[in-house]
């Protein structure tokens, strides 16, 4: 099992950056391994609330389905994930007010889970190397230029 974590800090409240990362059309603009959202559930998430995506890692396709299993608007959010031959995942947003609730401390966690036990999670590491963290900090990135833009 891999674990990724990584803070930024956004200008603008938490409500406006919960907005942004609970809509599953706001995905391409700030996810940067994201290519497609292939399904969603129908109106504004909520627990049970399931969606599909389709990323490039490394050069190569990968589809996960994901379901919110619980949710605190607007400071918390964690995701159940599925993927190929059985990976797991996790991602959990906690948004934390600063400057007097004026700004959000975004706290992002990603955790995968390889298939094929502890053989598989070697290879996934030699494969990965730092990739999941750098593409972490470069999606906090670009989520905190889309809600400068707003």
């Amino acid at each position: 099992m891999s674990a990724v974590v990584v803070t930024a800090d956004l200008n603008a409240p938490p409500a406006e950056v919960w907005d942004v990362v609970m809509d599953p059309h706001q995905l391409e603009r700030w996810v940067t391994i994201h290519r497609k959202l292939t399904h969603a559930d129908d109106g504004p998430p909520r627990v049970g609330y399931r969606m599909g995506q389709r990323y490039v890692i490394r050069g190569a396709p990968v589809k996960v389905s994901w379901e919110l299993e619980a949710m605190d608007p607007p400071h918390s959010a964690d995701w159940a994930g599925h993927g190929p031959a059985g990976a797991g995942a996790a991602i959990t947003y906690r948004l934390e007010p600063l400057d007097g609730g004026s700004r959000t401390r975004f706290h992002y966690s990603n955790t995968f889970s390889a298939p094929g036990g502890r053989l598989g999670a070697v290879a996934s590491r030699a494969l990965m190397g730092g990739v999941p963290e750098r593409e972490a900090h470069a999606s906090l990135a670009r989520l905190s230029e889309v809600i400068d833009a707003r």
